[in-house]
Parts: structure tokens; sequence; C-alpha cells
């Protein structure tokens, strides 16, 4: 069978005889250094020497005085051939050691590996989706797995803290305080000191969103104070990160049991989601599923029975490493898509009902902000920009953050800077989004990792 042939060692149609130019580039080396040994003729060393002395007649004298033994019978020495085995490791030429001994351990060479080359990906031996495929599959090792289970572990932790305290008469930042110090202390990294937001802590801002407030509002520094009231529907939605492993999830709270079917319709309706959720299941069967679970609720308000219908503009999404949002899509109405789960996918499966016309609408004021990594900072002339972006490179990177998260750190005057920044694309803002006013609209949501595990 043939083998390739090194580029060097191949003979042009100008030069001599093959022996003659490999003999060239080759010299002949000593057995030992190429493994092979002449086979060891009997009664000889590897030099070709005697063993005996058969070669040497009588017996040398050391004097003048002694006899001469030239007239007697010569004796002969035991002729007993003696064959010298190969050294360990080494071959014999011709050919006579078995592999066991040359290599003891049965490690034998690994041949080479060459690439087939098709222009069509499709007769490739593995192709480019394949190899994809096996990229995320294999990132899924033993510190993929604990980076993300501490990161429930935490959440699971300060979720059941906040229900305790989400409660009538609680001032919403009072609420993002005790969230985010939660998860501080839990993780052990305050978000202080340069890059240490981006080891673990808090995977996005947190969002406190009430009745038609559907997602995306945080309480801000200096605002007004917005107080927890009886008749009121709480969406808590936090996350938590461990080395860009986010985990996200948010439930609602509503102290008026009028609220309670509501909240179970949009409960039921992430649950299935999660049930539906797996490896080759397709975003359009989910989607659909989502929204007949949820749409066979209703709920009595003001002596009105309201259908809840499922929002037709938010969906859930899978997560990428420091990236809240990928690029697929959970919705929770019927959608005609081809996007399907994959083993390796990490989703935020979450769904929002609604009382009113389920759809949500931009709406003023700021939730968070977050870094463009495609846009370029060439553009930037403000110092105060050059160094706000500074900032926001080595703390936090592309997770989105909030103001409460730069005042923390103890970054002031940064408003000037962070205008230049979102007006040049640098960095992207976000605000709240919102049903009609009057309606109300409730969240759950759990993360599910796509495993065969």
């Amino acid at each position: 069978m043939g083998s390739k042939t090194p580029d060097d060692h191949r003979k042009g149609p100008n030069e001599s005889s093959a022996s003659t130019s490999i003999a060239a580039i080759n010299p002949p080396k000593p057995a030992a250094a190429t493994g092979l040994l002449h086979r060891v003729l009997e009664g000889e060393d590897e030099d070709g020497e005697d063993d005996d002395d058969d070669n040497k007649i009588g017996t040398d004298l050391k004097s003048g005085d002694q006899p001469s033994n030239r007239g007697k019978k010569k004796k002969k020495k035991s002729n007993k051939k003696k064959k010298k085995k190969a050294l360990d490791g080494q071959q014999t030429s011709p050919l006579g050691v078995a592999l066991a001994n040359p290599l003891p351990n049965q490690r034998f060479p690994e041949g080479e590996t060459v690439a087939y080359v098709a222009d069509n990906d499709n007769l490739r031996r593995t192709t480019v989706e394949e190899l994809r495929h096996l990229s995320v599959v294999n990132n899924m090792d033993d510190e993929f797995l604990n980076d993300y289970r501490k990161a429930a572990e935490v959440h699971r932790q300060v979720r059941h803290y906040v229900q305790t305290i989400a409660k009538p008469g609680i001032s919403l930042s009072q609420l993002a305080q005790e969230i985010e110090d939660g998860v501080r202390a839990l993780t052990n990294h305050q978000g202080i000191e340069i890059g240490d937001a981006l080891k673990a802590g808090m995977g996005f801002p947190t969002g406190l969103c009430l009745n038609n407030v559907a997602a995306h509002w945080t309480p801000n520094p200096g605002a007004k104070e917005v107080i927890l009231q009886y008749d009121d529907v709480l969406k808590i939605d936090f996350g938590v990160h461990v080395s860009g492993r986010i985990v996200d999830s948010a439930f609602t709270v509503a102290s008026n049991p009028a609220y309670d079917n509501l909240l179970a319709a949009v409960k039921a309706a992430t649950n299935t989601g999660l049930k539906e959720a797996g490896i080759d299941s397709r975003m359009d069967h989910i989607s659909e599923a989502i929204q007949e679970v949820m749409e066979s609720y209703e709920v009595e308000l003001n002596r009105k029975t309201i259908p809840v219908k499922a929002i037709r503009n938010i969906t859930g999404h899978n997560i990428l490493r420091y990236k809240i949002h990928g690029d697929k899509q959970v919705p929770f109405v019927k959608t005609q898509t081809n996007q399907r789960m994959e083993e390796g996918d990490v989703f935020a499966i979450e769904t929002f009902g609604s009382t009113g016309k389920a759809y949500a609408r931009d709406d003023v004021g700021v939730y968070g902000y977050g870094r463009n990594e495609h846009a370029s900072a060439a553009g930037l002339h403000h110092v105060s920009a050059k160094s706000l972006l500074k900032t926001i490179d080595e703390n936090f990177g592309t997770l989105v953050f909030s103001r409460r998260y730069l005042e923390h750190m103890g970054v002031k005057n940064y408003h000037l800077g962070m205008k230049s920044l979102v007006s040049n694309g640098v960095v992207e803002s976000y605000g709240p989004l919102v049903d009609v006013p009057g309606s109300y609209v409730a969240q759950f949501e759990h993360v599910s990792m796509i495993s065969e595990l």
C-alpha cells in the first residue's frame, strides 16, 4: 500500500537515479540510530567478531623458558554458539523481532490524517454544520455544567428569599437592591473591582414590571420611588451568571387573588414549553402548544370575564455565553418557522399572558444598555465617551447593564459619555415594553438546557 511521500523526497525529471538522490538526502545511518540491527550471526557480536578465541591457535608464551606446545594436539574450546538479542525497542534487519517486543505497551504511532477535499459540502466526511454541532456539544464539559448549576442554585436561593419580601408596601428600588445584593453575596463577586463583574454576578438589569408593563423596567437612581400596592401584578425577572453562563428566570407575584387565574395560565403555558423542549423540537410546534394552553384560561376582573391572551411580539430565546439573547426564538403564539432546538442549546423558556391587546410597544425610559460588539469606536471624540467605553468593556463586555450597576461601581458623571456612545451606535439603549393602560400582564420563565444527559 502506498503512503504519501514528503515533498523534499520527490524526484524531479532532471535528477539522477532514485537511489543516488535518496542517498544524497538521507546518508546511511548507524543501525542503532535507525532502530534496525542487522540480524546477528551465530557466534558474532554486533561488530562481527567471534565470541570465542578459536582464531587464536595454541597458547601465548610468557617467556622463552616455557616449552612450546606446537607438537601437541590442539584442544578445541567448547563451540557453543551464542545469539545476541536485539536491544529493547529496536528491530532487526532483515525483520525478525515481534512487535510486542519493540512496543511493549502496544502504543502504535498514529498515521497521517488527510482532510477530504470536496466542493460540495454534502459530500464532505464531516460537514460544516456537523463541526459546529460537535463544537457546541464538546463545550458542554464539567466546567460548563458546574457553572450553570452554580448560577441556577444562586438564582433559586435569591428567588425564594425575594418571594418572602415582595409584599405590598416595599419600594421597588429596595426590592432591586435586595436581589442584587443577594446575587453578589452568593457568587462572592461584588462587581466593584475592575473585571470582577465579568467573573460572576448579575446577568442583566433587574426587571420589576408592574401591571401593564410587560418587560424591561427597572428602578433607576434618582427616579421617583415606586411602592408595591395590593392590587398590583409584579413581574420579577433577574439573571445570574457564572463565567458568562447566564441563568434567566422570572415569576409573577400578586397579593389580590383576583389575578390567580392570570398567573395560573401563564405558569401552565411556561411549563408546557419546558415539557415540549428537547433535541430536534420544532419551534412552531412548541409555540402552538404554549398558546393553546395559555388561551384556554379566563380571568374575571371587575365582574367582566376576560380571556388570557399570549403576547404576540415577545418571545423566549436561546442564551449564549455573555449574551442574554441569542439567534433563536421561542414564540408563544402559533408561528411558521424552520428553527429547531439542538443538543447543546440553552433556552430561556418564557411566556407572557395579558388581559389587554397582547401587543407590547416601546415606552419612554431607560431599562439598560448593551455593548454593540460589531460597532467601531473610531468615531468617538468625547474623552468622557472613550473613558466610559473602556469601563464598559472591562466590566460588562456584552452583558446588558443598568445605571444602577454603573453607580454601584462608583462611576459618576457618565450621562454625557453614554449619550455619545448611544448616538454613535457603540452602545444600544433598551426601554420598557408595555401593553395598553389598564391591562395586566403576567410572566413566568425558566432556563432549559437541551441535552441527552
